[in-house]
């Protein structure tokens, strides 16, 4: 069964903010779930998980016997399609809920706690969509913080440096469509045999592998949601797609070779431990957005007269310089205005400029210059002027030449 659409998703489609805001949204309850049902120092995942996704007939369900065998794996793998199948989704299904996003996440965090697969586990099929892609990052960063938490602690054995491989084959439409064909043909003949000699067991046949516009719209659909999706996964890590279209000798081969890539830009346990008190910056940009509303809106509320101050020098010094340079998307301007002695101003301004879709910064340098001079001696006395270097850099505009 293919998995359902989350009828968050529904209607006209969302923007990536909004899906990171969905994900973060759905894995956050998933996760809080998870605390109160096991807590937190009870959780335990697998030391590497090997995520293996791909177009419609590349492959998956021979490469993942394949992988488990060349990595030593014994956990059986965690298959999404079955997952759906599984007793507690037909539960969701019979009460007539959706097995959308927020339902697969769930289930399979909870599956990879099963004890089998603590040395490690092939997942196929997931993630499948934007928000699920969204879920896996902030579940590896969950972890990653889990591990940070509790290191030096009589609980560090139990939460493991995350591991995550990243595979996915990948094939063109043709390859496709004729994959997905041949192997319905094949269950077909497979089946009429068991129903004739009454032996063997009758395989699962797939109506998308009957019927060439169904097999390219199963494939369209990878293209379109699927693939696009993972992509936005090398943000976070390092990954190559794998060309299935080969024998599966050449095929297994590339697997190899794409393993021993990702493993070799593996820190070593010693290593990520030393620098885990850093927290990496996907971590930092989680929460980000809500920090910055929280603090423009207690500026507002507690501090409101040099808010109101702050935004009139923006608007009446500074934008009309940064409109002169809309072009380079640079704009740099010196002020000695004494406003800006007060540091919660210059926290405004950083502020205000991060809501509006810039990236400001302020570097204050002080000089000596001549204040006054002694006629009787002649001595030069000096002041101390001091100098706020704002720089303020945007998206400039593309000018079309020829």
């Amino acid at each position: 069964m293919e998995q359902s659409q989350n009828p968050n998703n529904a209607g006209a489609p969302k923007t990536l903010d909004l899906e990171i805001k969905d994900a973060q949204l759905i894995f956050n309850s998933v996760w809080n779930e998870l605390v109160e049902d096991y807590g937190e120092e009870n959780l335990t995942f697998p030391r590497e998980i090997f995520w293996l996704n791909g177009a419609p007939g590349a492959g998956k369900g021979t490469q993942t016997r394949f992988i488990m065998d060349y990595c030593g794996l014994t956990a059986k793998p965690i298959v999404i399609s079955d997952l759906l199948n599984s007793p507690e989704a037909k539960r969701l299904k019979d009460a007539g809920m959706m097995v959308g996003d927020r339902e697969v996440t769930s289930l399979l965090i909870r599956q990879l706690m099963e004890p089998s697969c603590a040395t490690g586990v092939v997942v196929d099929g997931f993630p499948r969509t934007q928000v699920q892609v969204e879920c896996l990052k902030l579940f590896y960063q969950k972890l990653t913080d889990l591990r940070a938490r509790y290191l030096g602690t009589e609980k560090s054995s139990r939460f493991h440096k995350p591991i995550f491989h990243i595979v996915v084959l990948y094939v063109d439409e043709s390859v496709s469509v004729d994959r997905q064909l041949k192997r319905g043909r094949k269950a077909q003949e497979h089946n009429k045999r068991v129903e004739i000699t009454g032996t063997g067991e009758l395989m699962e046949i797939r109506k998308t592998d009957l019927s060439v516009e169904a097999a390219r719209n199963r494939y369209r659909t990878f293209k379109e949601i699927t693939f696009d999706s993972l992509t936005t996964l090398r943000e976070i890590f390092y990954y190559h797609f794998i060309n299935a279209q080969e024998t599966i000798e050449e095929v297994q081969r590339r697997i190899i070779n794409e393993l021993k890539y990702q493993s070799s830009l593996e820190l070593d346990q010693e290593v990520y431990d030393t620098i885990a008190r850093v927290p990496v910056a996907a971590s930092i940009l989680v929460h980000a957005r809500q920090e910055l509303v929280e603090r423009l809106a207690n500026y507002a509320t507690q501090d409101k007269a040099l808010f109101v101050r702050v935004v009139d020098f923006i608007d009446e010094k500074i934008m009309p310089i940064v409109l002169r340079h809309a072009i380079s998307g640079r704009a740099y301007i010196n002020t000695e205005d004494a406003l800006f002695d007060d540091m919660n101003a210059l926290a405004m301004l950083i502020d205000i400029f991060s809501e509006r879709g810039y990236h400001a910064a302020v570097d204050v340098r002080q000089e000596e210059v001549p204040d006054r001079v002694d006629l009787e001696t002649g001595r030069i006395f000096t002041r101390r002027k001091k100098i706020f270097r704002i720089s303020i850099h945007f998206k400039g505009s593309v000018i079309r030449r020829g």
